[in-house]
C-alpha cells in the first residue's frame, strides 16, 4: 500500500489496539497488502500503553513500513484511541480497522468506492464472524444467527442498503469531525452511538456486501459473557444520553431475566407458584435448542451442536445482566464509576 510522505492523503486507516503482540504483525501484513488507493494511504495505530511487547513490535514495523505510524493512547480506551488517531490523520477519508479482523485484499478500495458511489456518511460491510478453535467456531456460528443478535441487519451478510449501524466504518474526515467524533465516555457501543448521532442529524449509514471482512470473536464462554455484559451495560448509557426508547432486541433479554428472577423468588415463597418458572424456562430451552439446530444446519457443522445452547445463553444472559447493571448504575444510582465495565475484555 503506497503512501505519500507529506501533504494530504486520500485515506487514513485508524486502528486502536492494546496488548496485541500475538496479532499485530499479521494485521500489519494484511493491511499493507491492500490494493493501492489513488491519492495514497496511511495507517495510524493508537496503542493503549501495551505491556506485552506490542510497542516494541510497532517500533520495528513502523521503521520498515513508510505508510505506518503509531501514537500513544494514554487513556487506553477505544474511543480515545480512535479520536487521537483521527486528530493525527492526514487523509480525506477515515477507515476504521480492528486488529482481530481479517480483510479482503480490496477492503479499503471497496470502502472508498462505496462511499463515493452512495454519497453516504458512513459505509461498511456486514459483520461476518469466523473462528479457529472449536469453541471460537461455535461462538462465530451463533454470532451470525438472528437468535443471538436479534435480527440486526449488520449481521446479514447479503444485505445492501441503509442500516442503523455498520461494522467498523468509513467516513469523510470532515463529516466525522462535524458530528463530534467518538464519545470518549463509552467503553463499548461507541460505534452505535456515533451512528445514532449521525442518522439523527440526517445522515445515512450504508452497508454493502462487497466490503468483505471476517471478525474473530472471543474464544471462551467466559470472555464472551464479559463482552456482552459490557455491551448491555453501555447500551443503557447510550439510551440515557439520547433520551430514546430502546428497540425490542435491546430490552427483551433484560426483561426475560427480570421475569425469571421474580418467578424464582415467588416460587421460593410459595411452591404453588413454581409453575411460573417452568412457563418461562421451557419455551427458552425449546427456542435455544431449535436455534442451535438451525444454526448448525445452515453451515452443516453438526459437531458444534452440543455447545451451541451454552453459547446462545452467554450472548443473551451476558447482555441481560449488563443491561440491568446499567439500569441500576445509570438510572437508579446516577453513578459514573463503572468498576469492571470500564476495563476492555480484549
Amino acid at each position: 500500500m503506497s503512501s505519500n510522505n507529506a501533504g494530504a492523503l486520500r485515506v487514513s486507516i485508524v486502528v486502536p489496539c492494546r496488548n496485541e503482540r500475538h496479532y499485530i504483525e499479521s494485521f500489519i501484513d494484511s493491511v499493507s497488502a491492500q490494493l493501492p488507493v489513488a491519492g495514497g494511504c496511511e495507517i495510524i495505530i493508537a496503542d493503549g500503553m501495551s505491556e506485552d511487547g506490542t510497542r516494541e513490535l510497532l517500533d520495528r514495523r513502523s521503521a520498515g513500513t513508510p505508510a505506518l505510524r503509531w501514537i500513544d493512547n494514554p487513556s487506553k480506551t477505544v474511543s480515545h484511541g480512535l479520536n487521537l488517531a483521527v486528530a493525527a490523520a492526514r487523509g480525506e477519508i477515515i477507515i476504521r480497522m480492528d486488529v482481530h479482523t481479517h480483510y479482503a485484499r480490496d477492503y479499503v478500495a471497496e470502502c472508498v468506492r462505496v462511499l463515493d458511489a452512495t454519497d453516504a456518511d458512513n459505509v461498511g460491510g456486514p459483520w461476518r464472524a469466523t473462528g479457529g478453535s472449536y469453541l471460537q467456531s461455535a461462538i462465530a456460528i451463533a454470532f451470525n444467527s438472528p437468535f443471538a443478535v436479534g435480527g440486526a441487519r449488520s449481521h446479514d451478510v447479503s444485505f445492501e442498503g441503509v442500516v442503523d449501524s455498520v461494522y467498523l466504518g468509513c467516513w469523510r474526515r470532515s463529516r466525522l469531525i462535524e458530528i463530534g467524533l467518538f464519545d470518549e465516555e463509552l467503553v463499548r457501543n461507541q460505534d452505535d452511538e456515533l451512528n445514532l448521532r449521525l442518522t439523527r442529524c440526517g445522515g445515512t449509514v450504508w452497508q454493502s456486501p462487497t466490503i468483505q471482512s471476517q471478525y474473530s470473536p472471543r474464544a471462551s464462554l467466559r470472555n464472551l459473557l464479559k463482552q456482552y455484559m459490557q455491551y448491555g451495560y453501555w447500551k443503557v448509557r447510550v439510551i440515557q444520553k439520547h433520551r430514546m426508547p430502546a428497540s425490542l432486541r435491546h430490552v427483551i433479554p433484560a426483561g426475560y431475566v427480570s421475569a425469571l428472577v421474580l418467578a424464582v423468588l415467588a416460587a421460593l415463597l410459595n411452591r404453588d407458584l413454581a409453575i411460573g418458572v417452568v412457563v418461562l424456562v421451557a419455551p427458552y430451552l425449546l427456542a435455544t435448542v431449535t436455534a442451535s439446530v438451525l444454526a448448525c444446519a445452515a453451515r452443516q457443522r453438526w459437531k458444534y451442536l452440543p455447545v451451541m445452547p451454552l453459547v446462545f445463553a452467554c450472548y443473551h444472559f451476558g447482555y441481560a445482566f449488563g443491561f440491568l447493571g446499567g439500569v441500576w448504575n445509570f438510572l437508579v444510582r446516577g453513578r459514573r464509576s463503572h468498576g469492571a465495565f470500564e476495563s476492555l475484555t480484549r
